[in-house]
């Protein structure tokens, strides 16, 4: 597995990368902007310590310079908020792309919840420090630039300021990183919370059902983990509000200092003192700004370091496919495969295996076993979605490894138990599409009930039986080699098994097709023509059944 040390810069450089000529004309608009108001305070100044004649022409230069940092404030945020929505879409864009590619069974470590977070909370935290990115730079602009005029002004007591804002600065990057751990430690916690969102919706039936059940998973599960995220992010951002605080402290320090001793001890006449006065109470807004938009520039650092960590923990050493129909098949092989993962059941490490099988097409087989005994994980293993620790799978003799497995995968359509059904029939070839999808509803019966109009189904609200006779109609269109069914007639009324088991299946095989059905309906094993058994990981039978019963009736 690649690193998952958190490099943030990467993707900070991708975006960047994406809006580099925008974000360059916005950040010098936010400069100039900062520094028009510098010049402001500095006329101002000069105004105090001019004979009232001059008063006019130094207006009008003051009035000039008003209108050109509006003029510059409006470029910059207008770029801004347009950047703000750009990286938004370019991070969950580049997010779904990893998510996309990456290894399923990773997928199902890191969570939907997780992913759900990073793809919602973190990229929007990710997008707001654009939108903040105008204020943070005109106000560093206008402390940099108070900053010079103060030095032109008296430089002794610059070394005095810069001093003293020193030492605010070391007193605040030694709060940044105490405020830093509880920001991670709540974007950790956010992630449960969202697990608990899931949960509460998934199982919104037997909440209603179990009202006390529902109101302790409310008062004690779920309510509780919202109030860590809160009381934990809520205790990153006092620290530094304090911190923020105790240096807006420190600016009237150096104001009252300047203003009773420097004036006196340090030899300053009345233009200096009073110069040094109106830019220090004009830097009041802007730093006490530049401050309070620190936390929102580690929330937003902190949202990076997650995603980045999932994006590597996302990226896949897999060859892409090409864009092309799966080919046929002659024959499948599997050898000596070993897969382990935690069994939740038993609470122990289960061992799937050693597994050797082989599959020919136009042949029906039946995975049978009893709960817990693998057949899911090996039909994941087949079709490519997991990779085995141990043996080997070949197709017609070539090795299946990481440049040729996503090519491998293609040539199966499975419907597995937790099946998602998409609302449109995105990835098939559109001609006649329409036509042959409603004729397949038509058949599965399900033509009264929904449509495929200009390539999607006209609804997806119905039960979860016509729903997998749903993605059986996707399964049909996909016209894939290798057809896996895991459970499939398990929500389907007697009338309908018997459809599924007689007629659908034998009509795959007839057309050439091979298909691996994990059932528990012995009334139609006899339809197979072979029958694997799975046993605690192990193959206990492996028989050709409509072989054997030819010669039994012979």
């Amino acid at each position: 597995m690649r690193s998952t040390v958190p490099n943030p810069p990467r993707t900070l450089a991708m975006l960047i990368g994406q809006v580099r000529g925008r974000l360059a004309l916005a950040t010098g608009a936010s400069i100039l902007s900062g520094l028009a108001g510098v010049a402001l305070v500095a006329l101002l100044n000069t105004a105090l310590n001019i004979p009232p004649a001059e008063l006019p022409g130094l207006g009008w230069r003051f009035l000039a310079i008003c209108t050109a940092a509006l003029l510059l404030r409006l470029v910059a945020s207008s770029v801004f908020v347009n950047l703000t929505q750009t990286t938004l879409a370019s991070l969950r864009r580049h997010l779904s792309m990893h998510i996309r590619s990456a290894p399923y069974r990773r997928l199902e470590t890191i969570g939907a919840a997780r992913l759900q977070s990073l793809a919602s909370d973190d990229a929007a935290l990710v997008a707001t420090l654009f939108a903040s990115l105008p204020i943070i730079v005109m106000n560093g602009a206008i402390v940099v630039g108070s900053l010079v005029y103060l030095g032109m002004l008296s430089f002794r007591t610059l070394l005095f300021v810069a001093v003293a804002l020193g030492l605010g600065s070391l007193a605040f990057h030694l709060a940044h990183g105490r405020a830093m751990v509880h920001l991670r430690a709540a974007g950790r916690l956010q992630d449960a919370s969202l697990g608990y969102f899931s949960s509460l919706i998934a199982g919104a039936k037997e909440l209603k059902l179990n009202r006390a059940r529902g109101d302790d998973f409310l008062d004690k599960v779920l309510n509780p983990a919202l109030d860590a995220v809160r009381t934990t992010r809520v205790r990153g951002m006092l620290i530094y509000t304090g911190a923020s605080n105790f240096g807006l402290f420190l600016l009237y320090v150096i104001i009252g200092v300047t203003t009773f001793f420097f004036t006196r001890y340090a030899g300053l006449d009345t233009h200096t003192s009073s110069g040094f006065v109106v830019v220090f109470l004009y830097l009041m807004v802007p730093l006490d700004s530049l401050l309070n938009n620190v936390p929102q520039v580690q929330l937003a650092r902190v949202a990076l370091e997650r995603i980045e960590t999932a994006i590597q923990q996302l990226q896949n050493d897999e060859t892409p496919a090409p864009a092309a129909v799966a080919p046929s098949f002659t024959r499948i092989d599997v050898r000596g495969l070993q897969h382990s993962y935690y069994h939740e059941r038993a609470d122990e490490i289960f061992q799937l295996g050693p597994i050797d099988l082989s599959f020919v097409p136009g042949e029906l087989v039946f995975l049978v076993g009893g709960n817990g005994s693998g057949k899911t994980t090996l039909a994941k293993l087949l079709t490519g979605l997991y990779v085995a620790e141990k043996g080997e799978i070949r197709i017609d003799g070539r090795l299946v490894d990481d440049t040729t497995r996503d090519a491998y995968r293609q040539h199966f359509s499975a419907i597995f138990s937790d099946f998602h059904l998409f609302d449109s029939l995105v990835g098939l070839p559109r001609e006649g599409l329409d036509r042959l999808g409603n004729e397949l509803l038509k058949r599965l019966h399900l033509d009264h009930k929904v449509q495929v109009n200009d390539g999607a189904f006209s609804t997806r609200d119905l039960s979860q039986g016509q729903r997998k006779r749903l993605a059986l109609v996707v399964a049909y269109l996909e016209d894939r080699p290798f057809y896996v069914f895991d459970e499939w007639a398990a929500d389907q009324d007697p009338a309908f098994k018997d459809v599924f088991y007689q007629v659908l299946l034998p009509d795959l095989r007839a057309r050439g097709k091979t298909v691996l059905a994990i059932s528990h309906d012995d009334r139609y094993f006899h339809l197979a023509d072979r029958r694997i058994k799975l046993e605690d990981g192990q193959i206990v039978e492996n028989v050709e059944t409509r072989r054997n019963e030819d010669h039994a009736s012979a």
